[in-house]
């Protein structure tokens, strides 16, 4: 009997993308009731942690560092495009809606994720060890691209307001886009070694510690899955933002709130596998897994939302203002010094969620 279970229980990654692409398509452009959207949420996240899996069983498959980035990506498709479509409905009540998220996605990922992988490592091996050159050309591009796309929108004087004009916009989503580019070719070809796991000692890990990598089969349907995954996340998620737009309007909460939710929902699956990554006394492949995330949110919104604010309309809201300023800089300082020496107690991991918890307790609180 448990031989018939256990099979039936490896099936859900399966499953769950397909009824959820069903639900989509049954609930597309419907008014949702509470218990309907209770469902759809249910099967929104079935959906992004079987998206998860079916990335992990293609990062298996490829090796690191590029398995990571295959994770960074899929994640961040889901991000932009629910970016995209929420704006496109929300005009001008979501015109700061790309820099919550991506702000929300840049503290969680560097403070709570990077924070959180980095505790739960040095708790279980005394200290968590990782390569300080490919962690800190990731730390370095993420604080220059959070300052030139969030930073500046908010001193510029050619236009009214926390943004761009046409041509910084152009500017911001053309650096951000190249910077991205080399950072991913850094990644999986120039210096490749920089961003592969260590053992305690400092040698590279060795990669038969990551098992059997699955088949080519295997390998295809979790592609095509994981396509199917996205695609129903992202619809789930647009047909259930309205509610999630009045819960937050009902609770008399900031707007960026609803930002931070976003963040938030999509990131969540991504902390689960770095976390599994640290436990396992792998905190490099963990802090790829977070910072490549923080660099795709930037490199890959602020262009697609550009590309975007042809059509929409209303302004982009890009700039930050003093508080998120000064968390900004908090954490490009805290994670400089984390980075340096190469190993992290779980004082620094405890230092970057104090961080992220202020951030938090603040949106909700301004």
């Amino acid at each position: 009997m448990i031989s018939r279970i256990r099979p039936l229980a490896a099936q859900w990654t399966t499953v769950v993308p397909v009824l959820a692409l069903v639900l989509l398509l049954l609930s597309w452009k419907k008014s949702l009731p509470g218990p309907v959207v209770a469902v759809v949420a249910c099967f929104l996240a079935g959906a992004v942690l079987a998206a998860v899996h079916h990335a992990e069983v293609i990062a298996h498959r490829v090796g690191e560092p590029l398995g990571s980035l295959v994770l960074a990506v899929a994640v961040t498709v889901i991000e932009v495009a629910l970016i995209v479509t929420l704006m496109a409905d929300g005009g001008d009540k979501s015109a700061g809606l790309a820099r919550d998220t991506v702000f929300a996605a840049v503290m969680i990922t560097c403070n709570g994720i990077l924070g959180l992988c980095i505790l739960v490592g040095a708790l279980k091996h005394r200290v968590a060890v990782f390569n300080s050159e490919g962690t800190g050309a990731a730390f370095a591009t993420i604080a220059t691209l959070a300052t030139m796309s969030l930073v500046l929108p908010t001193f510029t004087t050619s236009t009214p307001g926390p943004q761009f004009n046409a041509t910084q916009l152009v500017y911001a989503a053309t650096a951000s886009l190249l910077l991205y580019g080399l950072f991913v070719a850094t990644l999986t070809v120039r210096h490749r070694e920089y961003f592969l796991p260590v053992t305690p000692a400092g040698d590279l890990l060795d990669p038969q510690d990551h098992g059997e990598p699955p088949g080519r089969r295997a390998t295809t349907v979790s592609l095509a899955l994981l396509a199917v995954a996205l695609v129903s996340v992202v619809g789930l998620a647009k047909g259930i933002s309205p509610t999630i737009e009045r819960g937050v309007a009902a609770a008399d909460l900031p707007a960026a709130v609803v930002g931070v939710v976003i963040a938030l929902l999509v990131l969540l699956p991504e902390t689960i596998a770095a976390v599994r990554a640290a436990s396992r006394n792998q905190v490099q492949t963990s802090l790829n897994l977070a910072l490549g995330s923080a660099l795709a949110s930037i490199g890959l919104t602020i262009p697609a939302v550009a590309v975007a604010s042809t059509w929409l309309t209303g302004p982009l809201l890009l700039g930050l203002g003093p508080t998120h300023l000064v968390l900004l800089a908090l954490t490009v300082a805290v994670g400089t010094l984390t980075v340096i020496p190469k190993r992290a107690t779980p004082l620094q991991g405890a230092v970057h969620l104090a961080i992220l918890a202020a951030y938090l307790v603040l949106a909700v609180s301004p």
